[in-house]
């Protein structure tokens, strides 16, 4: 009987259906190669791997649900503090208004204290200047309250047979209201003719003023 030689390509082919059909022979030729030692540390490899990507998938939800939570905490906190703001912004409105009504009732106040307080001045002040007049023998041709002048406003205007009296009254008295005076004063004496007496009543008058007042020939009536 003859045989019948294989070629290598025969072989080659016969091996590798064997490979493709036959896992017995593929885990041998594995075994004596050495790969199957490589292919479980592969798979344990890959095994680990699964469990870490889902270990680290859990803790990723875990995480997103957590800064989910953080973020409706912090979406609660923001509108907390928006409507803080506008109850604060509301309070703040109210307490202006209110201090600004406050301010308008106290500037009246104050200015009608000040004219109250201006008139009584004013009648003292007349009460010395007409017993002064009386001495002297002057005689009071006229007597205006809040006179004006040529446009000029004077708190009180005297006119004697001699004299005219300007007069300012107010309750605190500074340099400037000596120089107005004086403007005042020229005005009046130019308009009507006669010599005139510039006059300062008041309260609060510093030594500063009385002196600068006098040295202009202006009379003090303190009170």
């Amino acid at each position: 009987m003859v045989e019948k030689s294989v070629s290598i390509s025969e072989i080659k082919s016969i091996i590798l259906r064997l490979f493709k059909e036959d896992e017995e022979f593929r885990l041998a030729i594995a075994g004596l190669l050495g790969l199957n030692t490589i292919l479980e540390e592969l798979k344990k490899l890959r095994e680990d791997f699964n469990k870490f990507a889902k270990i680290e998938e859990e803790r990723w939800r875990q995480e997103e649900e957590r800064w989910k939570r953080e973020e409706e905490r912090w979406r609660r906190e923001e509108e907390r503090w928006r409507e803080a703001e506008k109850r604060f912004n509301e309070f703040a409105r109210i307490q202006e208004e209110r201090w600004q009504e406050a301010f308008k009732r106290f500037s009246r106040l104050e200015l009608e204290l000040g004219a109250v307080t201006e008139s009584m001045y004013s009648r003292y002040f007349w009460d010395d200047l007409r017993e002064e007049l009386k001495a002297s023998g002057e005689s009071v041709l006229e007597k205006v309250r809040n006179a004006v002048v040529d446009g000029v406003e004077v708190d009180m205007l005297i006119v004697t047979d001699r004299s005219v009296y300007v007069v300012e009254v107010k309750v605190k008295l500074d340099i400037g209201d000596v120089e107005a005076l004086l403007a005042r004063a020229e005005v009046v004496s130019s308009r009507l003719g006669k010599p005139v007496v510039p006059v300062l009543a008041g309260a609060l008058i510093g030594g500063d003023v009385r002196s600068y007042a006098e040295s202009k020939g202006v009379k003090i009536y303190s009170y």
